[in-house]
């Protein structure tokens, strides 16, 4: 990404950000997905908290559910549940990680990657927005 810059706009930053993502191999995707906490769990990123805001604000028994799905899907698939949690519910979450359990792995590998594409993509537009309205 470094060496494309200068970018013309928002625009071409994330359409270059997202053919970076999918010119990855399923490796690097790994490696990516190994960097998140896992939903519902505390984070230590202010990022990923206000991502996760809605786990935050789950029931216990939502979240004693979504700690029992991430583990049967990191058993299923050997990697942590990766989805685009802003402005999610906990129930929202949890019902998309039940539902993704039903998965094929090459299947689910997409979607993971997918959703990490998403993240990226509403993390550059915060960098980017934050950027323009900074003091000068």
């Amino acid at each position: 990404m470094a060496a494309a810059r200068p970018f013309r706009d928002l625009d071409d930053l994330l359409a270059r950000a997202d053919a970076a993502w999918r010119a990855l191999d399923p490796g690097d995707w790994l490696e990516a997905f190994a960097a998140h906490p896992r939903i519902g769990e505390p984070t230590g990123s202010a990022w990923a908290s206000q991502e996760q805001a809605g786990a935050a604000r789950a029931s216990a028994d939502v979240r004693d559910r979504l700690a029992s799905a991430n583990r049967d899907y990191e058993a299923r698939f050997g990697y942590i549940f990766i989805v685009c949690a802003t402005g999610q519910s906990a129930d929202a979450m949890l019902a998309a990680l039940e539902d993704r359990l039903t998965n094929d792995p090459q299947r689910e590998l997409q979607i993971a990657g997918d959703e990490q594409r998403k993240i990226t993509r509403l993390r550059l537009e915060t960098l980017v927005d934050a950027g323009r309205n900074r003091p000068s």
